[in-house]
């Protein structure tokens, strides 16, 4: 029997998968447009994220036992959604892992400087970062699960620390520029900002297939990090003006994180130390849910269980791959970021769940206890609205960019 100390931890991993690099890079992303135009579509990507989330709660109803987004699109979609599906979701947490790794570096180098007083290349903490999370990630779904909730705690902390204190150090202007120029551009971040689906599997083997349990958890985890994106953007582009060196839009232009922008302004303040904090509990919460969840994507894959026995060489596959591409392109923060949000995330979690919920209602007539309400009118809008997302990141590919 699951207990709700159980919801509660996994709506802990749900906002912990969400609260990472894509946090550190979103206020950057959508600072630029303005706080009012991020407002709206962050609204938009949480509502839009969490209706096809529920729909993949739902296609995991139509299993016993536990599987991935692989074995659930080979169900409704044959070979080919297997296919696809594989491509897609390596692509997508590699490059999520990629940003994870990167953005580590740089922010506990900048820790050990701040609080210790020393420096180390940012590569090397990279290094430590992968090898330590690595071995809680091969522990299993329990560890991680124990680990995460106590750095939640900290998370939380020093987030509600930085929100409450920087709030008297925002610049009311500031949160009143609009610059419609760019207000696709935060678009694919916002959507990778809720990319918490490739939990869901793994959670609902958790739960023993409640999905009622699951549909709570999904939306508590969804709506605990909508309102810390809310109040997390309002602190950073409040506090942070659009020009200037460290200015949001030269930050973008660098590849600067937020809390990096933040400090340059809040220079030896107790705010900019938390900010910091915050950054080390946001990358390491996200890490460990998504590097679980790819772990056991690569299993289902290759069709083994998730054990101790095959732990060490999927946790290898898991990490090794991401390792090396950080090491060796260190740069790629934004553009890996902007990849897997337009064009993987939105494929994988937008069109693909719509589709195989279609297939597996009406055609297929799947069963699953749980059905997400909205017919096929909302099953259409997702298409619609997902299409309209990697068109605009084909063009950025070829060099037409509709933010310009």
């Amino acid at each position: 029997m699951i207990s709700q100390k159980n919801i509660l931890g996994g709506v802990f991993l749900i906002a912990g998968s969400c609260i990472g690099a894509a946090m550190l890079a979103l206020p950057i992303l959508s600072g630029i447009t303005g706080y009012i135009p991020s407002v709206f579509l962050t609204l938009i990507a949480w509502a839009f994220m969490t209706f096809t989330a529920l729909l993949l709660v739902e296609a995991n109803g139509w299993f016993k036992s536990q599987i991935n987004i692989v074995s659930i699109s080979e169900k409704a979609l044959g070979n080919t959604g297997r296919v696809i599906s594989w491509v897609l979701y390596l692509f997508l947490f590699y490059s999520l892992s990629v940003a994870y790794i990167i953005s580590s570096g740089e922010i506990f180098s900048g820790i050990l400087h701040k609080f210790l007083g020393f420096s180390l290349n940012p590569q090397i903490t990279s290094l430590f970062f992968v090898i330590i999370l690595g071995f809680v990630i091969y522990l299993g779904t329990k560890t991680v699960d124990l680990f995460n909730r106590y750095l939640m705690v900290g998370l939380i902390a020093t987030y509600v620390l930085m929100v409450l204190l920087g709030s008297f150090k925002i610049n009311a202007e500031n949160l009143k520029t609009i610059n419609l120029k760019y207000l696709i551009l935060p678009l694919p971040v916002l959507i990778t900002s809720f990319g918490f689906h490739n939990m869901i599997p793994t959670l609902t083997a958790y739960f023993d297939g409640d999905l009622k349990k699951m549909r709570k958890t999904v939306l508590g985890g969804s709506i605990l990090s909508l309102f810390i994106y809310l109040f997390w953007q309002a602190v950073i582009i409040g506090i942070v003006p659009y020009g200037g060196e460290k200015g949001l839009l030269n930050s973008f232009l660098s590849g600067q994180e937020a809390s990096s922008s933040l400090n340059h302004y809040l220079e030896d303040s107790f705010v900019g130390h938390i900010s910091q904090l915050f950054a080390f509990f946001a990358i390491i919460t996200s890490f460990l849910a998504q590097g679980l969840a790819l772990m056991h994507f690569i299993a289902d894959g290759m069709k083994v269980k998730p054990s101790r026995k095959n732990s060490h060489w999927l946790i290898f596959l898991t990490l090794i791959p991401p390792s090396l591409f950080s090491l060796t392109y260190p740069e790629i923060f934004f553009k890996a970021l902007s990849f897997a949000g337009g064009f993987c995330a939105v494929i994988l979690f937008g069109i693909l769940p719509a589709l195989m919920v279609w297939v597996g209602r009406y055609k297929e007539k799947y069963f699953s206890s749980y059905h997400v309400k909205g017919g096929k009118i909302s099953l259409i809008v997702v298409i619609l609205l997902s299409s309209f997302l990697v068109i605009n990141e084909v063009l950025k590919i070829l060099g037409i960019n509709l933010n310009a």
